[in-house]
């Protein structure tokens, strides 16, 4: 009688790989020499030797941050701080990066004014607080027939917004869809 779920295969499992470091530190640099630089360290170029045993004299670690230079550039630091602070610069540069949001509005070819007016609304409250607005006109089966209806709706609607947005993309059609780009014209509120 066979254990566990049947179609489970319990054969040996692969060993636990660690994952590799980032940077090369102390014995795993090889370069005959290296460039140093650090805190309380004199910066030139020195044998890996020597480079070895100022760094176990401040109780530091030797970290390669530029392998490709001619010798490589190594510096004198607490390699868990080190990788510490890059990761809290990246977190801080993620941050800082604006993510560009686009709304979308979707409209038929038959929309009547009513609608339109309150998709617009929606439209200029999205440009004013900096998201872009992607409407579109979806034609159902026959419907394709109206796309020059389809096309006026868009340019009608792209014209309500001028005085908040620019238009980046004019009405084009991809398979059953009219689609207009409209981006907030100033910097957004947020």
């Amino acid at each position: 009688m066979a254990l566990g779920r049947p179609g489970f295969n319990r054969g040996p499992r692969p060993p636990f790989k660690k994952k590799e470091a980032e940077h090369k530190i102390n014995e795993l640099i090889r370069a005959p020499e290296v460039r140093l630089t650090g805190d309380n360290v004199e910066t030139g170029i020195y044998p890996i030797r020597e480079a070895l045993t100022i760094a176990s004299g401040l109780e530091l670690d030797l970290v390669e941050i530029s392998p490709n230079a001619n010798p490589p550039v190594c510096k004198i630091v607490d390699y868990n701080k080190f990788i510490y602070e890059q990761k809290k610069k990246m977190k801080e540069i993620k941050a800082n990066a604006k993510q560009t949001v686009i709304k979308e509005i979707r409209f038929g070819p038959n929309t009547n004014e009513h609608d339109f007016q309150f998709k617009l609304k929606h439209a200029i409250g999205f440009l004013e607080s900096g998201e872009k607005v992607r409407a579109y006109v979806h034609f159902k089966g026959r419907a394709i027939v109206y796309k020059e209806q389809g096309e006026i709706l868009l340019l009608k609607f792209a014209q309500a917004l001028e005085e908040v947005g620019k238009v980046e993309q004019l009405p084009k059609l991809e398979g059953k869809r009219m689609f207009l780009t409209v981006a907030p014209k100033g910097a957004g509120k947020k």
